[in-house]
């Protein structure tokens, strides 16, 4: 069999990405990682499907700590404005209604071991169950499909001025993740100019994500960068 027949075939066999539901999701918090004590503050998501919005979530999260000074001054988020935010414990329950089936869910997120550390980590203190979702990172597609030329780098915010997204990223768990919403429809253009039109071999093309090294967990702050 040909390297294209044998593509085709595999094409064929695949989930298409554009009936493909992902969830863009993005998190604030109160520092680098949850086993320095850090927590959540606030989530923002969005679902997507061939191409379309089909829905948005958002929430502040008490962390049931103060806020440090040095995570106000990046993100603006106050003591005050999650003082009567629902904790984690209680907030989990509808996160996970939304994001959904991890048998028709991908997760997405920027440089996603950082949300997926404190998302698992505040699954396993409050007794829910982690669906085993596929997740890909934009981050580290970005470093695989565009240039150096192209991108100095694959922070969100370069990302974002690269493909002209509508929202600008700002800190802010909702606003970033839809601007990685448009990061990533960007690099899926580019990827289907490269024949890639499976859930699969886009699986393949970005490499699933693994475990979080230390380096991203000792992130001196809770940027998406």
């Amino acid at each position: 069999m040909s390297e294209s027949s044998w593509q085709s075939t595999f094409q064929e066999l695949g989930r298409p990405l554009a009936e493909t539901i992902f969830v863009v999701i993005d998190l604030e918090t109160t520092g680098g990682a949850p086993h320095l004590g850090a927590a959540i503050t606030e989530i923002g998501a969005v679902k997507v499907k061939g191409g379309q919005t089909l829905g948005e979530f958002k929430s502040f999260v008490n962390p049931q700590h103060p806020v440090p000074a040095y995570i106000t001054e990046l993100t603006g988020i106050t003591d005050q404005m999650i003082y009567d935010a629902p904790t984690i414990s209680s907030i989990f329950p509808s996160l996970l209604e939304f994001l959904g089936n991890s048998e028709h869910t991908v997760l997405v997120a920027q440089n996603a071991p950082f949300d997926l550390s404190f998302l698992k980590s505040a699954a396993h203190t409050n007794s829910f169950a982690w669906p085993a979702f596929p997740v890909l990172d934009t981050a580290i597609l970005a470093r695989k499909v565009l240039s150096r030329e192209e991108v100095p780098n694959c922070k969100l915010g370069t990302l974002a001025e690269f493909f002209g997204t509508e929202t600008t990223p700002n800190h802010r768990a909702l606003d970033d993740a839809r601007a990685t919403v448009d990061v990533f429809h960007g690099l899926l253009e580019r990827l289907g100019s490269l024949d890639v039109y499976t859930l699969e071999e886009l699986m393949n093309y970005g490499k699933k994500i693994k475990k979080p090294k230390s380096a991203v967990l000792n992130q001196p702050t809770s940027s998406k960068e």
